[in-house]
């Protein structure tokens, strides 16, 4: 298994619940194959550009180890939700 970060940027008009929901979420898509070490809610940010007329995000950051099939399977299915506004999945193994 293989150490990963990832960080999420949620859409800032959803509701409280629905980010958690979105959150729930990933740990579950992370839970099939893989296990969350930790998640850092770091709240809404200013984003460095406007990213879908928005200049505000809600970030969260999760570490966690998976198979190396995960990532791709998790990038999938955060492209096609609509709550998700951008993310990046990090190798942290690879040096």
């Amino acid at each position: 298994m293989n150490k990963y970060e990832l960080m999420v940027i949620i859409d800032p008009a959803l509701e409280d619940d629905k980010k958690e929901a979105a959150i729930e979420n990933v740990k579950n898509i992370i839970a099939e194959a893989g296990e969350v070490s930790e998640t850092d809610v770091w709240g809404l940010k200013k984003l460095a550009y406007p990213i879908q007329k928005k200049n505000e995000g809600y970030y969260v950051v999760m570490q966690f180890t998976a198979e190396p099939e995960l990532p791709k399977e998790l990038d999938r299915r955060l492209r096609i939700a609509d709550a998700y506004m951008r993310h990046i999945i990090i190798n942290k193994d690879e040096k």
